[in-house]
């Protein structure tokens, strides 16, 4: 038995593993070559970024997102759709689910996962699980930051989205309304004005996550379907000493866009963060310095082609609520899944 205990292979010390972990080059957590590739190739999406610039897209529909607010809009299958600087440096939050099957919604995490921390142009935005496919594509990006020397990118698929619960947690507000508060207790509705008051300043109902669960509201939808979002034009990054989530000032400037091909027909929901370019951190009570929020256009094509796998009818105004111009891409790229 003493015999056999002794030629048991001992197990690696811990030094030895910390010593293999610091010296060990990273390794890519998946092999995304062998991601399937994209339909009608690589030259087909590259070709989309110039249709509407070349005339070989008919704009269908442009729409406006209010400052700190939401709005949605349907894409189908096969059609192009870009949020666009229109007026001043802004940050949008996006969700996107499948039209037909809600259940079935971006995946910002294994976007992060198998493309980077940051998405551009040629990057593919995946569902959630069991179905992950690509939802949407990004064929054209104006900005193309690339990434600066602290290591931020733009078109962030790290954070999630400025919500009502952090903002309460981080100003501190349950503790100051409880203090208002008559009783000193959970506020009621017949607590005084102070308490009311209170409430009322840490309250913070323009966040997007509030923007977005609304317009869900309004298509039928519930909080719940709410999900983590791709913060177009945000800049961001991680800080190299300290490791912490960081923003800077959105390079975005007017003119710039972001352009996606749908893969499947798509419910698009964004909202234009009350944080305008994201100059300020959330939580932070600015007193008179308030950011900036613009609004920010909505466009959508449909690209002309002599073979269409899409039949594309005139998209219902009505339907079409938000930030982008609607064209009716009627390319063979795509393909009902």
């Amino acid at each position: 038995m003493a015999e056999h205990d002794e030629n048991k292979q001992q197990p690696a010390t811990t030094i030895d593993r910390r010593a293999l972990a610091r010296n060990t080059k990273p390794i890519p957590c998946y092999a995304v070559d062998q991601i399937p590739p994209k339909h009608g190739g690589d030259a087909l999406y590259t070709s989309l970024a110039s249709a509407v610039a070349n005339g070989q897209a008919t704009r269908l529909q442009q729409l406006i997102i209010p400052p700190c607010d939401a709005r949605s809009w349907r894409v189908d299958a096969g059609q192009l759709f870009r949020i666009i600087c229109s007026h001043g440096p802004q940050v949008a939050d996006m969700n996107l689910w499948n039209a037909h099957h809600t259940t079935e919604h971006f995946y910002s995490s294994k976007t992060r996962q198998l493309h980077a921390t940051h998405v551009t142009t040629g990057d593919r935005l995946w569902s959630n699980m069991p179905f992950l496919r690509p939802l949407a594509t990004i064929v054209h990006d104006t900005i193309a930051y690339g990434w600066d020397d602290d290591g931020a990118g733009v078109h962030d698929v790290i954070g999630s989205r400025c919500d009502p619960y952090t903002h309460w947690r981080m100003t501190h507000c349950a503790k100051n309304v409880k203090k208002a508060s008559s009783g000193g207790g959970k506020l009621q509705q017949h607590d005084t004005a102070a308490a009311a008051a209170a409430n009322n300043a840490c309250e913070k109902h323009t966040c997007c996550h509030s923007n977005l669960t609304r317009q869900c509201l309004r298509d039928g939808m519930k909080e719940s379907d709410v999900h983590d979002v791709l913060n177009v034009f945000m800049c961001t990054g991680f800080d190299k000493v300290t490791h912490q989530y960081f923003t800077k000032p959105s390079p975005v400037q007017v003119g710039d866009y972001l352009e996606f091909l749908a893969e499947t027909d798509l419910i698009v929901s964004a909202s234009t963060c009350p944080q305008g370019d994201v100059s300020m951190a959330c939580g932070i009570d600015g007193g008179e310095v308030e950011p900036k929020v613009f609004p920010l256009t909505v466009e959508g094509t449909c690209v002309r082609a002599s073979v269409s796998a899409y039949k594309h009818d005139a998209v219902d105004s009505a339907s079409v609520l938000s930030v982008c111009l609607l064209w009716c891409c009627c390319c063979c790229c795509c393909h009902s899944r």
